[in-house]
This record gives C-alpha cells, sequence and structure tokens, in this order.
C-alpha cells in the first residue's frame, strides 16, 4: 500500500462528476467504538455471524455483525510483538483455516523490527477452546519470514483460495522504483505473490510446497512458494467464490494503478511496465516485455496521487445490479468503482461513489455484503448500499413477487429447506454450484406457476463446504449462498 497526502480539495472537485447516485456507503455500526488504523476486516465461518478487524498497531476485535452492535472484543493482541513506525508496517493480514473454526488456527502477516532490522513474519496462532472470542497469545507458530530492505512495499494480505493452499503477497522491498529489480528476481519472495500448504511441512520448513506451483523443484534457484511475480505492492486480493479467479490491486509508482486476475506462473511485469504501459523511469524504450501479462483495468494518477485499494467481486443478493463486478477504491482519492469484466470483451469500470476519507481496506461478510473501511485513529466500517429504486438486476430488471429466500437452515447437515416465490407460471429451475462455479446438482427444472414454492435437498452425498444455489425463472435469475457443515 502507498500512503500519501489526501487532496481533499481535489475530492471535492471530483464530486459533482464521479458520485453515482444510486449507490452510498453506510456507517454500518454506529454504535460501536472507533478503531485505530483498521487495515482488514473479515469474517471467519457461517457457523456464527461475527467479523474481525485488524489494527495496524497489533490488536484484531471481533464483533456481532449486528447494526446495533455496541460492544466489541479483543481477539488476538500481539502488538508487544509488532512493529509500527511507519505507514506501510504493522499487523497487515489475517486468514482463517478453511477448517476454522474445528481447526482452530488463524494466520497473520505482520512486521517486526525485534531482531534490528526490519522483518515480515507468517505466523499461525491457535484460538482458545474454551472461549471462540479469544486466541492464545502464546501460540505462535512462525512459519516463514523475509527481510524488508525498506519499510515500505511490505504487502500484507494473505487468504486461502478454493484450493485450500495458503496465498500470501509481499511488495518489491520498497524505495522507488524497485531499485534491485526484486519483483524480477526469482530468487526471492519479494514482489511476490506466494502458495504454501500449511496443512502439510516439507523437511526443514513449517509448510509445503504445492505441487502444481510453477518451480515445484526447479534446479535455477527460484523460489518454490512463487505462484506469480513481478508485482510491485499487492496490498489486498481476493478469490471469487464462484469462479476462482484470484483479483489483485497492485499499488503503482507514478503513473498507474492496476487490477490484475493472477493466474499461476503469471508475470505482471514490474518493474518493466507499470498498467498497461512502460514504465516511464525505468523502462521508457518498451524493452523485454514479451510475455508479460497485461492488467485488466488501470488508471491514470491525472497528476494527484493516487493508490489503489483492492476488493471483491460482488456476490451478495441485496444489489442484484452489481451482481459479479469487482468493488475497489482508492487510498487517497476516496473513489469507489464497480469493474465489469467478462474475459472477452474489454472491461469497464463505473464510478459508484467519492469518499472523504482514506479507504485502506474492503472486506465482505457471510451473505456477501461489501464493507469498507476509513483510515484513521478513529476508522469507522462503512457497508456498501443501493436505493431500491435505483438498482435494477443486470439479469432482468426483477419483479418484488420474485424472491429467493435464505434456506434453512444454514449452515446444514445434511439437509435443508429452499423458499422461492415466482410472479408469473414460467419454465423454472433451481440449481445448486459449487465454489468454483461447477453446476452440482439440479434440484428442480420444469414449468411452474406463479406463488411460494420449497425444495428440499439432500446433500447427504456431498463434501462440506460453500454452495450457491440459484433460481432462474425466465428472464429473471437470483442467487444466494449456502453452507454444508459435516
Amino acid at each position: 500500500m502507498k500512503f500519501k497526502i489526501i487532496f481533499i480539495t481535489a475530492v471535492f472537485l471530483l464530486l459533482p462528476i464521479l458520485l453515482n447516485a444510486q449507490y452510498h456507503w453506510q456507517d454500518q455500526f454506529p454504535s460501536l467504538p472507533s478503531f485505530s488504523l483498521p487495515v482488514e476486516l473479515i469474517h471467519a465461518d457461517s457457523a456464527t455471524n461475527r467479523l474481525f478487524v485488524v489494527q495496524q498497531r497489533g490488536i484484531i476485535y471481533v464483533f456481532e455483525n449486528m447494526p446495533n452492535v455496541n460492544t466489541r472484543k479483543v481477539f488476538l493482541d500481539i502488538s508487544d510483538r509488532v512493529s509500527q513506525s511507519d505507514d506501510e508496517t504493522g499487523l497487515l493480514g489475517l486468514a482463517f483455516h478453511p477448517n476454522y473454526p474445528d481447526s482452530g488456527y488463524i494466520y497473520v502477516n505482520y512486521t517486526s523490527s525485534s531482531t534490528g532490522s526490519l522483518r515480515s513474519y507468517i505466523a499461525r496462532y491457535t484460538v482458545s477452546s474454551i472461549n471462540p472470542d479469544s486466541v492464545l497469545h502464546e501460540s505462535e507458530i512462525i512459519l516463514l519470514t523475509v527481510d524488508q530492505p525498506y519499510s515500505n512495499h511490505n504487502g500484507g494480505k494473505l487468504t486461502f483460495g478454493p484450493d485450500r493452499y495458503l496465498y500470501i503477497g509481499f511488495g518489491d522491498g520498497g524505495s522507488a522504483n524497485d531499485p534491485e529489480n526484486r519483483a524480477q528476481d526469482r530468487t526471492t519472495i519479494l514482489g511476490k505473490i506466494l502458495r504454501i500448504n500449511v496443512d502439510k511441512a516439507d523437511t526443514g520448513l513449517n509448510y509445503a510446497i504445492p505441487p502444481t506451483n510453477p518451480y515445484y523443484r526447479n534446479l535455477l534457484g527460484y523460489r518454490e512458494e512463487i505462484f506469480a511475480y513481478g508485482i510491485r505492492n499487492p496490498w489486498k486480493f481476493s478469490f471469487d467464490p464462484v469462479t476462482g479467479n484470484l483479483w489483485l490491486g497492485d499499488v503503482g509508482q507514478d503513473t498507474r494503478e492496476e487490477v490484475d486476475i493472477v493466474i499461476n506462473g503469471g508475470n505482471y511485469g514490474w518493474r518493466l511496465k507499470e498498467g498497461f504501459i512502460c514504465n516511464p523511469d525505468v523502462n521508457p524504450s518498451c524493452q523485454d516485455t514479451a510475455g508479460l501479462l497485461p492488467p485488466v483495468w488501470d488508471y491514470s494518477h491525472n497528476g494527484s496521487s493516487a493508490a489503489i485499494t483492492g476488493g471483491y467481486i460482488y456476490r451478495g443478493t441485496e444489489i442484484p445490479a452489481l451482481y459479479g463486478k469487482y468493488i475497489f477504491g482508492d487510498y487517497v482519492t476516496g473513489n469507489t468503482w464497480a469493474l465489469s469484466y467478462d474475459s472477452i470483451q474489454p472491461a469497464a469500470a463505473t464510478p459508484l461513489s467519492v469518499e472523504t476519507y482514506p479507504i485502506s481496506t474492503f472486506g465482505i461478510d457471510r451473505e456477501g455484503n461489501i464493507y469498507l473501511c476509513s483510515y484513521s485513529d478513529t476508522g469507522r466500517i462503512y457497508r456498501l448500499m443501493g436505493l431500491a429504486t435505483s438498482a435494477p438486476s443486470v439479469e432482468g430488471n426483477i419483479p418484488k413477487a420474485f424472491q429467493l429466500f435464505q434456506n434453512y437452515p444454514d449452515p446444514f447437515n445434511p439437509t435443508t429447506t429452499i423458499r422461492y416465490q415466482l410472479s408469473a407460471l414460467g419454465y423454472t429451475s433451481l440449481k445448486i454450484y459449487d465454489v468454483l462455479g461447477r453446476e452440482t446438482t439440479t434440484l428442480m427444472n420444469e414449468m411452474q406457476s406463479a406463488g411460494t414454492h420449497t425444495v428440499t435437498w439432500n446433500a447427504a452425498n456431498m463434501p462440506s463446504g460453500v454452495y450457491f444455489y440459484r433460481l432462474q425463472s425466465g428472464a429473471f435469475t437470483l442467487t444466494k449462498k449456502i453452507v454444508l457443515i459435516r
């Protein structure tokens, strides 16, 4: 992440142009105390409705996801281990094991100067067996460390993919224009997205290298943890639970900010390229660019400071017009956008709003609603809201009588009931998809009359995990998430 001076005057000049009246960000928890320098917001599991906020100085809070909540608890306090003396150091990332809460494992990414020089740590902690809202401070297991030559471009994000591997983002080591060309140097893990298996351990490691990593058992001295490279500062990235795509907001230098879809073995061009263009400071004649992967989208600084904050693909149900779009923003300008991309047509970004505060992170809850955090000593949590009268579905203007309700129970094992309402006679289908978007079950596919209908899904032969049920009738389509826990 790249923290720079915020030009508030410029933001207000842009307000009439960029503000999309259909959407706004609402202070979702007005009764909660403010958060000091929040840098991550995630949920842990679908068995409870909790949210977790990471504070940069080393504290993680947990609270119930209810608008009227007024209390929070300290989930983990490692401020005694975290060094946060610069804008891009501190406790930067949090991820929950795919089998959480059964495993009890959480993973964090933080910086520390305890050894005399700045270093990044990837560590595992264990939640208390008697208090699910508290992590055992002395349970730390260090998985991975890397020395940081400068205080900036530490990355910080980590998350589990649909393959159950842990993905970790590290920036290029800092300074300007990657002076040691670390992002292109595959013998170092700086300037990379890493992928490791935390459920096994290779000799001499506290993790294992997935055999599908691009440099697994290579003889060239390349780091086997590397999944992708040529990345400047991967402050935020996320997986789309439907397609499995890994979306990255890579913070730029002085000219461009970019959005990437990261693939196994991909080289995203830094420091040779910045966004779609060649880096004017290092590679003005555009040399050695063969094989470099372009971004999905980039945008110009337009003469002012900018720093992208990557977000999430919207898979909620409350704002149908945004379904399947990538929601992201800019830390400096306060702009937020919805990016449309189908891998065939060129991407297009629609402005959502302009905020007057720095946007440090986006987050989602178990229903797929999207939030953002304002970065300050009095940080707040805002939820993306749409106006009911101005948010038509991308799959049709859904009439009020066409509804898909949340299944009950949820989570479930092994049966659950799905209820829906049709506005007119029509050929209707109800299907189940896994997190990779593959159809697994057809629950119903026939002509049905208007009115309320119920279907029971018996998932006795299905593995535990997150699924999606999709209702289609005529031109109208709705999707909701469902969780099977054994």
